[in-house]
């Protein structure tokens, strides 16, 4: 496994529920993993064919749907292996990269109204954000008795109270901004 490729270990966890296509390790990138993790067809293809090539996992038979070749792909002992091993591990890189953030730190730089709408969107972001995120944990609630579902409650929860710690920070940034006074420098 590519040292430092956390898609791998994306695709091995996805892969260890269910035998799954390029196309849908992406779909289940872009839902529920979307709101903590990102990927990308340029990086999930070449990552299966690394991971392929390292036994970590292997074809399933090949099935065609409307002239689409569909190659699902199925995660292997030493997959399973090298999955619990990083699992297992101390360390863990958790970094944080919001562009609003970087553009608030900047803001000083335009007028204040641009940094207060700038706020107003990623603040809609949230909202959207956050209701679908409830929706996961209404559904999940019904079917807490199933193990994995624990652990997809768990995401979901802290999601749910990060966003809702957003808004409250928009919020409060809006309104600094909005009754902030330059005659205090």
């Amino acid at each position: 496994m590519a040292k430092d490729r956390k898609i791998d270990v994306v695709i091995l966890g996805l892969l260890s529920h269910e035998d799954l296509t390029g196309y849908d390790i992406k779909k289940r990138l872009d839902g529920a993993i979307g709101f903590f993790w990102k990927g990308s067809y340029g990086n999930i293809y070449p990552a299966l064919t690394s991971m392929e090539e390292e036994g970590l996992i292997s074809k399933k038979k090949t099935t065609k749907t409307g002239g689409r070749e569909k190659i699902p792909y199925h995660i292997t002992k030493q997959g399973t292996k090298a999955l619990r091993k990083w699992l297992q591990e101390e360390q863990a890189s958790n970094e944080l990269k919001y562009e609003t953030l970087l553009k608030l730190y900047f803001g000083g730089a335009e007028d204040r109204s641009v940094t207060i709408r700038n706020i107003q969107i990623f603040e809609e972001d949230v909202k959207r954000n956050l209701a679908v995120l409830k929706t996961y944990k209404e559904n999940l609630e019904r079917v807490l008795d199933e193990e994995d579902h624990i652990f997809y409650y768990l995401t979901v929860t802290f999601g749910i109270d990060t966003y809702e710690a957003y808004l409250k920070w928009c919020t409060k940034a809006k309104m600094l901004l909005d009754n902030y006074d330059n005659s205090c420098i």
